[in-house]
């Protein structure tokens, strides 16, 4: 079993027979070396193989049921918002961001009132917008907060105790004159 190049050294008598011979001996006992080990009788243990399989299937089983809770979850919401949303009239466009993109939905100067005043919130519903009442947004936040795009009513509070905690200790006086 030689190769084309020991042929070739063989017919231009840079090497002897025996030496080819003897690198094909050692070729194929390192061959027969490289071999995979007869499994041995701790990879057929039923038991661990038992507990590995009971194992994943454990995981399996979480991952799914972590799933079902979500899709549970989106569709709790789904129908939170189908069963609250306030109907959209009006001519006015209500610009807001959504992640890197600027949305805007259609309301009348009443809905724009009440979006600015925290009554109403801005839920995203399937490839569109919603207007939600706070409760509703309350019960959206439970399951998803990600679904709330615009809420007026939290940011407000956040940002109030945000600047109160860092300028708390200033006076600021009553006669202050811009």
């Amino acid at each position: 079993m030689r190769n084309p190049l020991q042929d070739q050294l063989l017919k231009a008598g840079l090497v002897k027979k025996s030496q080819v011979a003897k690198v094909v001996r050692e070729q194929a006992a390192q061959r027969k070396s490289n071999r995979p080990a007869s499994p041995d009788a701790e990879q057929f243990d039923p038991r661990r193989l038992q507990a590995d399989k009971a194992e994943r299937d454990r995981a399996l089983a979480a991952e799914r049921n972590a799933q079902a809770r979500a899709s549970e979850a989106h569709a709790q919401i789904r129908q939170i918002v189908d069963m609250h949303k306030v109907p959209r009239e009006g001519d006015l466009p209500y610009r807001f961001t959504d992640g890197d993109r600027i949305r805007n939905v259609w309301v009348n100067e009443s809905l724009r009132a009440q979006l600015a005043g925290g009554t109403l919130v801005i839920a995203r519903h399937g490839q569109g917008y919603e207007l939600l009442p706070r409760v509703a947004a309350e019960k959206v936040y439970e399951r998803d907060a990600t679904m709330i795009v615009l809420d007026h009513g939290r940011n407000e509070a956040s940002s109030d105790s945000a600047q109160d905690d860092g300028y708390g200790h200033f006076v600021v006086p009553d006669d202050l004159v811009w």
